[in-house]
């Protein structure tokens, strides 16, 4: 096994070796670089499979039912396709699971999300149930921020990062397995890795893809990518409780102001805090500032 970045050095030198001995031409130099450079990509990813951890998986998550299924169908296929609902612990989980597998020694264990505050939340997460690996093992870079370093073995980036990778790296020889979550999104982004990712998998079959969705039309999914397998994982969700507070915006304040958004969502904040002291508060807010 050599890294992933070193094969089509690899199948040069090779190829050159192969066709010099076959024209009669003196191919010793050309086989000695070729030895050296696999022995060189051999050692190294011995010594990143030696670093490689072994993860714990929380037991009540709903993906721990389903770990070793999954981790099978990566094993086996190019492509696999995760149908997960919300809570499910794909988003966490699926990179660990890749990481038990072995992956992350011939390449970067690639991870996107749609969304910047997701990729550095995930590579927090990702760090925090991955005790006792080095500084930078879980790293992650958006859109003017790069929080990576040599060390780094899972990357967690936004899938426009990604995207912008092709450039430079066409084969993305950086990765031996990429993750693309959040997959029913269809952002303009999304889309276009997905179809390099369909003719990339033609030219490395060392390489995974796992793709996750939170719908249940995978199906198109898995036609796009050729008959790729489907696995579904259930979801976990918590009580919610739904109180409607139409008063703040309609009635007007001591000093007849009328009350405006920010100031409503204050004073609801401040009853549910009054009211309990468990748990959190999630508010969601008009438009995109």
């Amino acid at each position: 096994a050599t890294l992933a970045a070193d094969h089509p050095k690899i199948a040069a030198l090779a190829a050159s070796v192969q066709g010099r001995a076959s024209s009669g031409r003196p191919a010793e130099r050309d086989r000695a670089v070729l030895e050296a450079l696999v022995e060189r990509s051999r050692k190294a990813y011995a010594a990143r499979l030696a670093k490689l951890p072994v993860p714990r998986f929380p037991e009540e998550l709903p993906i721990a039912q389903r770990r070793e299924d999954i981790a099978a169908l990566v094993a086996k296929n190019p492509v696999t396709i995760v149908c997960g609902e919300t809570g499910s612990g794909k988003t966490t989980q699926l990179p660990k699971i890749c990481l038990a597998l072995g992956r992350g020694a011939a390449g970067l264990v690639g991870c996107t999300q749609p969304r910047r505050i997701a990729a550095r939340s995930l590579a927090t997460r990702l760090a925090h149930e991955l005790p006792g690996m080095p500084r930078g093992f879980v790293g992650h870079k958006i859109r003017f921020q790069d929080r990576t370093n040599p060390d780094t073995v899972v990357k967690v980036m936004t899938d426009g990062i990604l995207l912008a990778e092709t450039h430079s790296d066409r084969e993305l020889r950086a990765y031996d397995t990429i993750i693309v979550d959040e997959a029913h999104e269809r952002s303009l982004n999304i889309d276009f890795l997905l179809g390099y990712l369909k003719r990339l998998v033609g030219r490395r079959p060392e390489l995974k893809v796992v793709v996750t969705s939170a719908t249940i039309d995978t199906q198109r999914f898995s036609d796009f990518f050729g008959g790729a397998p489907v696995i579904e994982v259930s979801g976990r969700t918590y009580p919610v409780e739904v109180r409607y507070r139409p008063e703040f915006f309609e009635v007007e304040d001591e000093d007849d102001e009328p009350v405006d958004m920010n100031e409503a969502i204050a004073r609801a904040v401040d009853e549910i805090a009054r009211g309990s002291r468990s748990g959190d508060i999630l508010v969601f807010l008009p438009g995109e500032r």
